[in-house]
């Protein structure tokens, strides 16, 4: 649907739309809104649901009607639409087709590498959100992104094929159940070797404060969330380095670097969440946090194990290290969360 031009539009929600984010909803339905533009017409009361206010996180019901105000297109918006147009050139159309691990009639899973950014911004052109477009087929939705991977981060990536899957899958990831393993190497070794960290954490706030940054929050501050992660080290280098598996809990922005800098053992080539522990010598460069392996929930059958190879600046320090994949057994073995140990 085009930006509409003078007109109250009333749109009910329609089948295979339900449990989708307003903000999410509102986006797909109007290429070229932005997420600043969504907040600012929910804040000023102009975006209803079922003629009442509503937050961007407010989750559409089949049949509910949104009200949505007169949204003239401008230059920046005409800009915009045409950097995210379905354009893929070949070379990024058969790159994100390498990608893919796994794929079924709900969703695809990648691999995505690091260095890659999921979305777009306004210095950021080349993206996952954008070359999904190469893998829409006829008379299909463009595949949905379920989850955000950080640009430096590598691994599993799951896109949706249709809203319903888009919403069914978000709310697995919502849910502490999800089985998602991730792989690190670490500065130092942790004691004790395997434990939950949990705790509050926010944007950062104040004047000069780089707002991409998570700190420490505090209960019932505005913008604090809850984190909880749970972490095992699998094998280690002395006292210098570790390899450590990582199972998030909840699914925080920038969760797993930030409670590995509070503990004082930042991932290896983490620029932003740093600790004072000297960096290992002669590692690649690059994060080395990888997104190794998810248990993808199916509408029919048993649930889907995908792993994901190491990216190659992490098979390199492995090799550095001496660590052996071997050494970890089953990635979904790995770590037992507290809340499910008997």
């Amino acid at each position: 649907m085009s930006w509409n031009k003078g007109q109250v539009l009333q749109i009910p929600v329609g089948d295979g739309e339900g449990d989708v984010r307003l903000d999410r909803w509102l986006k797909r339905r109007f290429p070229g809104l932005t997420q600043g533009q969504v907040e600012k017409l929910l804040r000023k009361g102009e975006v209803r649901v079922d003629g009442g206010r509503a937050k961007s996180s407010t989750r559409l019901e089949v049949g509910q009607v949104v009200r949505v105000p007169p949204m003239p297109s401008s230059d920046q918006n005409k800009k915009r639409e045409v950097a995210e147009d379905v354009y893929v050139s070949p070379k990024d159309a058969e790159l994100i087709k390498s990608f893919i691990l796994y794929e079924d009639e709900d969703v695809y899973v990648l691999n995505k590498p690091s260095g890659l950014a999921v979305q777009g911004g306004t210095k950021t052109l080349r993206h996952v959100d954008g070359m999904a477009n190469a893998l829409t087929k006829p008379g299909q939705d463009k595949p949905r992104l379920v989850h955000r991977l950080d640009k430096d981060t590598s691994g599993l990536l799951v896109l949706a094929k249709t809203a319903q899957s888009a919403a069914t899958m978000s709310k697995h990831f919502r849910s502490r159940d999800l089985d998602k393993i991730y792989w690190a190497v670490i500065t130092g070794a942790p004691n004790p070797s395997e434990g939950e960290l949990r705790g509050w954490m926010m944007k950062a706030h104040g004047p000069g404060q780089d707002k991409e940054l998570m700190t420490a929050g505090i209960h019932g501050q505005k913008g604090s969330v809850f984190a909880i992660t749970d972490y095992k080290v699998v094998s280690t280098v002395g006292q210098k380095a570790c390899w450590v598996a990582l199972k998030p809990s909840t699914g925080r922005k920038h969760q797993l670097r930030y409670h590995m800098s509070e503990i004082g053992h930042a991932i290896v080539g983490d620029n932003k969440y740093t600790c004072d522990r000297e960096a290992p010598k002669g590692v690649p460069a690059g994060l080395h946090l990888h997104a190794r392996a998810l248990r993808v929930p199916r509408r029919h059958g048993p649930d889907v194990e995908v792993i994901a190879p190491l990216p190659q600046h992490m098979k390199k320090t492995f090799d550095l290290f001496g660590f052996h994949e071997s050494e970890a057994g089953n990635p979904f073995d790995t770590i037992i969360p507290i809340g499910r140990r008997r």
